[in-house]
């Protein structure tokens, strides 16, 4: 809900602006208004953000417009070019004490560029990425990896708060946030190929790949995970939470935040190997759980 006085009683609610409703940016809107804010949304193709309106939602028709009155503004949107682009078009449109959240994530050169121009801007801005997809979005179970000035920090908090299930502070600075997703969605890249990986060695050496599955059930290196896109494997459906076309897009921003760290990325060149397979063979814009097929030879 919105914020609350001492005696915990409603003192009005907080205006939010959410600029972005895609896959994520819906379901951090439709949480926002479930839990009383006001809330704004927008999007380029206005078609995608009108759904919301059911909910609630007051929807713009530019960025501009759903800025102005804004205490708080989120940015969920594919990447650095476009949120650069909506900065330099609706920055003048927010009071002094607005507070922007970036949030979507653009990689450690690009959330430079984001700074420098909130900076020009005069913006108060901090970052709040989401480790998470669609489901945990439009239930409120995000967790939020979250960098910025303290205070700051603290004026979203009932934002961020709505939105997940636990905040991670990774720094001070605006980008030690996005470091943390790039190490998360790492972990999540490599953790989907590897049950893809497991599931199609089984298959191809003539068992049935639900064994593999309980084979791993409640053992030391099970988690939930394996079988939650196991099971979506399996059935050769996969519907987007998280779209295979965002992961490969994100190991790439690894790759590109790793140059000159000393940090080895054969691995991560294997995974951008096995994604864009599975993309060549049409799966862009399915759930990340579509990597199965980059183990399937061509017939």
């Amino acid at each position: 809900m919105g914020p609350l006085d001492g005696a915990g009683r409603s003192v009005g609610a907080m205006k939010v602006a959410v600029l972005g409703t895609g896959i994520m940016g819906q379901g951090v809107a439709g949480t926002l208004l479930r839990e009383g804010f006001d809330v704004t949304v927008w999007n380029r193709t206005r078609s995608k953000a009108e759904p919301l309106a059911t909910d609630g939602a007051v929807v713009a028709d530019t960025a501009q417009e759903a800025v102005a009155g804004a205490e708080v503004v989120v940015t969920v949107l594919f990447d650095g070019d476009a949120v650069l682009e909506v900065l330099d078009d609706a920055a003048g449109d927010t009071g002094p004490d607005a507070v922007w959240v970036q949030a979507s994530t653009i990689g450690e050169a690009d959330t430079a560029r984001v700074v420098r121009t909130a900076d020009e801007h005069g913006l108060r801005l901090v970052e709040a990425m989401m480790l998470g997809t669609k489901k945990p979005a439009a239930t409120g179970k995000l967790v939020m990896l979250a960098a910025g000035d303290g205070a700051l920090l603290e004026a979203v908090r009932p934002v961020l708060d709505a939105l997940g299930s636990k905040t991670i502070v990774a720094g001070d600075t605006v980008g030690q946030g996005t470091a943390l997703k790039l190490a998360a969605n790492a972990w999540i890249a490599s953790i989907t190929a590897a049950a893809a990986q497991s599931l199609a060695l089984t298959q191809a050496l003539g068992l049935d790949p639900q064994l593999f599955l309980d084979a791993i059930d409640g053992g030391a290196s099970d988690t939930p995970y394996a079988h939650l896109k196991g099971a979506t494997m399996i059935a050769g459906e996969y519907p987007a939470q998280f779209a295979l076309d965002g992961i490969r897009k994100d190991i790439g921003l690894m790759q590109e935040a790793a140059q000159g760290t000393g940090f080895d990325t054969g691995l991560l060149e294997a995974l951008s190997g096995v994604y864009g397979t599975a993309a060549e063979r049409g799966h862009g814009d399915d759930d990340i759980a579509a990597v199965r097929v980059g183990f399937d030879r061509e017939s």
